[in-house]
């Protein structure tokens, strides 16, 4: 069997690499318009920083090690220009020569992957102005950084690859401004979530403005400054992140069914509506695993986890695959950000009806040098009490918080399910009690009734009003709120009625917790407690 692979970085490599395992007598080859192939696309903002020093680092693999490694056939510099479905040939121009050449196939994989999107604006074109798709891009930026001409960086787009280069360049002493037309940072966190990191990121010199539209990069040869919907700011550089686009305009004429964003329809085997042509990788629109509804997934790992499954039904297997879920983690200054699953206003367009808990967690044992917090919010259907998402933030090791998250949506589990597995416990891990289970029974406690709460979103919306500030943190941290000491209430509270609207706030939101529980077993019958405390809430009295 002749198997032809348009597109050579992650799914490509992975559905031949897979393929010539499945049955060493496959005929398989790759076409990339590209010189080179398997490249850590994911690594290139830590090339810039220097985090990884070396170019060939971010190279898996050469053609010629590949080649050899494998027994796949590779032709670099060859861009597909057109697909035949019915005669089962592609036509392509070879970068080198000119030459125009013809390859047939009796199945074909299209991994074309996404390009960088350029906006059409004035200046675009500058001198210092960047994309970060390829290695080649990450080594013109680092480049352009090591001459130390860059002062001032202005980041367009606030996505993970955005916030990963800022991250990255401010690491170098580059003063970084972010700006993102969308009405908040980090997509696929809810809006909460997002402001916090936007706090925090100023907090390290990393400015960001959000509803900000680019339009205008301004100078004579290079940057000098860019003109946005809001003001002017003057930068030395501009790095483009403002999102990718499927390479797919060669598929014009053939029949092959696409989506609205240009990208590649396909069914749960990875196949086009045209039969023995499969797509797979950031060219491609998967599922949703948790909605079932199509979902866009222009990730290393979609990629390569599609591109496995691809070669074994090429191979003549049948696995379906089941979907994405949004999982995605990040590292940022002092702060890492990790999602998985459905945010909780996508919960209720998919029609669940979704509870949620914002919690302050232990990510290990507290007395433990290095010990800090996680900030999650969970969220699962409040009749079923299936588990639907996750978003931490962290100094720590908040991927395997949402690991966990991920394997238990997979399976379908409930809370019931999961709150009391046996998790991993030493002090320099974790907690006895391991802070997503803790989290899990939190939320359980807010579904029962016994946790009474006011979220963030809810305090920031103004619903604590007519409610009484209770400071109940271990000393008063409060200015200007009632302090109650949770230690010295063992009956009537002097200074408050039983029917009178009490918020209590601490720290975290547990000694809050353990106040109300007492309150409510005195008599005093309209406590709530703010998720989150005063870690993740700006407080106004």
């Amino acid at each position: 069997m002749k198997v032809l692979i348009i597109g050579g970085v992650a799914a490509g490599t992975k559905v031949a690499a897979k393929l010539k395992r499945e049955n060493r007598s496959y005929e398989v080859t790759i076409l990339t318009k590209s010189r080179d192939i398997s490249y850590a696309g994911c690594g290139l903002p830590y090339y810039v920083g220097n985090v990884i020093p070396e170019r060939n680092q971010l190279i898996v693999n050469t053609p010629e090690k590949f080649s050899n490694l494998t027994g796949v056939s590779v032709e670099t510099e060859i861009e597909v220009t057109k697909v035949n479905t019915e005669e089962k040939t592609v036509e392509a121009l070879d970068l080198r020569t000119q030459e125009t050449k013809k390859y047939n196939y009796d199945k074909l994989v299209i991994a074309t992957g996404a390009d960088a999107i350029k906006p059409p604006i004035d200046g675009v074109n500058l001198k210092n102005v960047f994309v970060m798709r390829t290695p080649d891009d990450a080594e013109t930026l680092r480049n352009a950084v090591e001459t130390g001409e860059i002062k001032r960086a202005v980041v367009v787009g606030g996505g993970y690859i955005g916030l990963e280069i800022a991250e990255n360049l401010a690491s170098k002493g580059i003063r970084i401004t972010v700006i993102d037309m969308a009405s908040q940072i980090l997509p696929g966190f809810d809006e909460e979530f997002a402001r916090y990191v936007e706090n925090h990121l100023a907090d390290q010199g990393i400015v960001t403005f959000t509803d900000t539209k680019l339009e205008a990069i301004l100078g004579e040869e290079k940057v000098e400054k860019i003109q946005t919907s809001k003001r002017a700011f003057k930068t030395d550089a501009v790095i483009l992140s403002v999102g990718i686009r499927a390479n797919t305009g060669f598929l014009k004429d053939s029949g092959i069914e696409m989506m609205p964003n240009r990208t590649i329809k396909v069914n749960e085997f990875l196949e086009t509506n045209i039969k023995d042509i499969y797509a797979v990788g950031d060219c491609a629109t998967v599922i949703n695993k948790l909605t079932k509804e199509p979902a866009w997934s222009p990730m290393g790992s979609t990629a390569n986890i599609a591109g496995r499954v691809a070669a074994k039904n090429i191979a003549g297997a049948k696995i379906p695959y089941s979907g994405v879920m949004g999982t995605a983690v990040v590292k940022l200054p002092e702060l890492n950000a990790a999602r998985t699953g459905l945010t909780e206003a996508d919960a209720k367009k998919a029609g669940f009806n979704p509870v949620s808990v914002t919690a302050v967690v232990d990510d290990k044992a507290h007395y433990y040098p290095g010990a800090s917090n996680f900030i999650v919010k969970m969220i699962a259907d409040r009749e079923t009490k299936k588990l639907l998402g996750l978003q931490v933030l962290g100094k720590g090791a908040v991927d395997k918080m949402v690991d966990i998250a991920v394997t238990a949506m997979t399976l379908g589990a409930t809370l019931h399910d999961i709150e009391n597995m046996d998790l991993a416990y030493a002090p320099p891990f974790s907690t006895a009690i391991h802070p997503f289970s803790h989290t899990v029974n939190i939320l359980l406690n807010k579904i029962s009734g016994h946790f009474e709460t006011l979220t963030p979103v809810e305090y920031a919306s103004g619903k604590a009003k007519d409610y009484k500030l209770i400071d109940s943190a271990i000393e008063p941290s409060i200015d200007g709120a009632f302090y109650v000491d949770l230690t010295k209430v063992n009956g009537e509270v002097p200074g408050l009625a039983k029917d009178e609207k009490l918020l209590l706030v601490c720290t975290k939101g547990k000694r809050a917790y353990l106040l109300q529980n007492r309150l409510k077993h005195y008599g005093y019958t309209n406590t709530l407690v703010l998720e989150g405390g005063t870690t993740f809430n700006e407080i106004e009295i």
